[in-house]
């Protein structure tokens, strides 16, 4: 198996550093939004909130002189359907997984963005066109493409490194406590793969009850000291710590933490799931005008790439690719560096439909082993 590497030290320190002039994008005209009016914006923290401030929130309120305020959340769509049944909508723009955007689209919990007016990339591309595919539906526009793999203790693991997503569950090959995202996507995938199942064939497969079994089988392997996690941040904590020798890790906040002193661990990209983040407006927002305008304003050829190059997740525009430098590009997900018979892409449409059945078993094999959830609720 090809095993790729998030490098460490000088060059995400470079990047780290590195900034892009928060230029007003190309289409801005006058502004429409009321300076009076704080839209609240709702997204994951850490270093991916860090690159949205810096990559378009900041500079959407030097230019409308305007204001927004900041909020986190740990994903789902419960607390905006909350809101929503109670009349107490008090989040305009939401960071949502591709997923959970269709999910809450379906329920009727988002407004309908299918008329948005969306400027078109700086090449003069149509946004139609621009964005890539799964980043445009109903009640959602994209933001983002990241993915999930799994880091291993480089002091543990350094002379026999593992190399595939098989070796995370090899615990007589490579002993030690795991960790994993409290959830049951990437590992429920991850473990059919490991079992052997192709990878065009690991959703049809857990469409079925002993899929599920099969699955959740696989994953008894790694449940001696098993540790669950939420924040972005708790498995490179838990790498540092030494609570665990492997964990599912994003992508990008492995890179970040990787120039870090302390950081002693190596990324394996083997299996990584790759996903989407949209934005969407929960359905009620009392300030959907101005929603609207942070949406076309954050979704912008320019504001995309500013993001992207505080943070390498991949741009949902293709018209931001031409303003990354050439060590961003080389580190973002949908990099031709990344070679693609090493991931597979999230079925967004798939888990949107089956997220509901799968949490039950996962939460239900949680119990079973005697293991608690995580505390946080940050990425």
């Amino acid at each position: 198996m090809t095993k790729e590497l998030v490098p460490k030290k000088g060059l995400v320190s470079a990047i780290a550093l590195m900034c892009v002039a928060s230029a007003q994008p190309t289409w801005a005209q006058d502004n429409v939004v009321n300076p009076n009016t704080e839209i609240t914006f709702v997204s994951w923290t850490g270093p991916y909130m860090r690159s949205q401030m810096l990559g378009f929130v900041r500079p959407f309120e030097d230019q409308y002189n305007s204001r927004v305020n900041v909020e986190h959340y740990a994903g789902g769509i419960e607390e905006i359907r909350d809101q929503v049944e109670s009349a107490n909508v008090v989040w305009d723009v939401v960071d949502l997984t591709q997923a959970d955007s269709l999910r809450a689209c379906e329920e009727g919990l988002l407004e309908d963005l299918s008329g948005i007016s969306l400027p078109a990339g700086k090449d003069g591309t149509p946004a139609s066109e621009d964005f890539v595919e799964g980043a445009l539906n109903d009640c959602g526009v994209g933001v983002i493409q990241w993915s999930t793999a799994y880091a291993y203790s480089e002091a543990t693991f350094g002379d026999n490194p593992p190399s595939s997503i098989a070796d995370f569950f090899d615990t007589e090959s490579y002993p030690g406590a795991r960790a994993i995202r409290n959830d049951p996507t990437v590992i429920m995938e991850w473990a059919l793969m490991a079992d052997g199942v192709a990878r065009d064939d690991v959703y049809p497969t857990l469409e079925t009850q002993e899929g599920v079994d099969r699955a959740l089988a696989k994953m008894d392997a790694i449940k001696s000291g098993l540790q669950l996690w939420s924040s972005g941040l708790g498995p490179v904590r838990l790498l540092k710590s030494g609570d665990v020798v492997m964990s599912s890790v994003w992508a990008t906040t492995a890179a970040s933490a990787a120039s870090e002193d302390d950081a002693d661990f190596q990324v394996v990209f083997d299996g990584r799931v790759m996903e989407l983040d949209l934005f969407g407006v929960p359905k009620g927002s009392r300030y959907k005008a101005e929603a609207l305008e942070f949406i076309r304003f954050a979704s912008s050829t320019e504001s995309l790439a500013n993001m992207v190059n505080y943070l390498p997740n991949g741009p949902t525009r293709q018209s931001s690719m031409s303003l990354l430098s050439d060590e961003t590009l080389a580190l973002i997900p949908n990099s031709p560096a990344y070679s693609e018979n090493l991931s597979i892409v999230s079925d967004a449409t798939w888990w949107a439909e089956n997220h509901g059945r799968l949490e039950e078993a996962f939460q239900a094999w949680i119990s079973e082993s005697g293991l608690q959830g995580p505390s946080g609720t940050t990425r």
